[in-house]
């Protein structure tokens, strides 16, 4: 039941806040600047608002506000998309309000995004509300504790998954919809084990479906990076809390298809001196230019997630 009206009430407020805060963008002119290096038909995007993230962020946090009590693991899923979100709207503030077109330098967002790591790992090993032991996937509940490796690995999980979900923002509802889906592949094991992080949960499911009412193709405002970064941060930390870091791999596994590409399409240009791997990354731009339509696009990759997310409910619970 609580989820239930969790998902409904960020369904609500997500719904109400975008037909108030777009035009409010509209009127500041923060619109998205379209590279024009990519498929043709992007360049119509040319002006969209932008940071529409805000939309189901504020949502998010409205509706769980009414749930923290008794439920401590929500705080820091919280607070860890708060500050990954910050960190985006800044970059998004760069380059669409000062007209800086790729915003954040690439070390000077790495190392917002390290501090903020290294506070989720602060608490983590100070915290008597965590255990740092892992689930693995197709175990009969075998649980593996890193030692050594614990923070290392949640530094490569929370960047990789954060900058996943960044990479995969680049689409009408592509980071949308494929984190719908892992959010909701989370709600089995969050009410199995009596988290209490099913509201948190449920307030993002919903904030999400009234965000896609407008991020839909064709798209009325786009996240931009104070989304997409959220987004990430939401998934890595609630795997975390859940115990459950090594079902990113599977759920989430459009993420690294995407960020992967670009590393490889980024590595093999400078070792080749100017050769590609892909027509254009992240790798869902290459299916574009392949001849395939956006919406099939984001169709495939969606119903991929749901796929996968399927298999990791076999196996969680096997």
């Amino acid at each position: 039941m609580t989820l239930c009206i969790a998902v409904l009430a960020g369904f609500a407020v997500s719904v109400a806040l975008g037909p108030v805060f777009i035009p409010f963008l509209l009127r500041l002119k923060i619109g998205q600047t379209v590279r024009d290096d990519g498929p043709e038909s992007h360049l119509k995007k040319n002006g969209t608002p932008t940071m529409g993230g805000i939309i189901f962020l504020a949502a998010l946090f409205l509706v769980s506000l009414f749930f923290l009590k008794g439920r401590p693991l929500i705080i820091p899923v919280l607070l860890m998309t708060l500050g990954f979100g910050l960190i985006g709207f800044i970059d998004d503030y760069i380059k669409v309000v000062l007209k800086r077109a790729m915003g954040f330098k690439a070390w000077q967002k790495m190392i917002g995004e390290i501090i903020v790591t290294t506070l989720f790992a602060v608490y983590m090993t100070h915290s008597e509300n965590v255990e740092l032991t892992m689930l693995v996937p197709f175990s009969h509940g075998r649980y593996i504790d890193p030692g050594i490796l614990t923070i290392p690995l949640m530094f490569f999980v929370i960047l990789g998954t954060v900058n996943g979900a960044n990479f995969t923002d680049g689409l009408d509802g592509l980071a949308t919809k494929v984190t719908l889906s892992i959010v909701s592949f989370f709600c089995l094991p969050a009410i199995l084990t009596e988290s209490g992080l099913d509201p948190v949960l449920g307030a993002m499911i919903g904030a999400l479906l009234g965000f896609l009412v407008f991020n839909a193709h064709p798209a009325n405002v786009f996240m931009g990076d104070t989304g997409s970064l959220a987004l990430g941060a939401f998934v890595a930390t609630s795997a975390y809390m859940l115990r459950m870091p090594l079902f990113i791999l599977l759920v989430a596994f459009i993420y690294l298809a995407e960020v992967v590409s670009v590393i490889l399409q980024v590595g093999y240009f400078k070792l080749t001196h100017g050769k590609r791997i892909f027509k254009m990354a992240p790798i869902h731009h290459h299916f574009e230019l392949c001849g395939f339509a956006e919406t099939k696009v984001v169709e495939a990759f969606f119903i991929t997630t749901i796929v996968l997310c399927v298999v990791a409910a076999i196996a969680y619970l096997i």
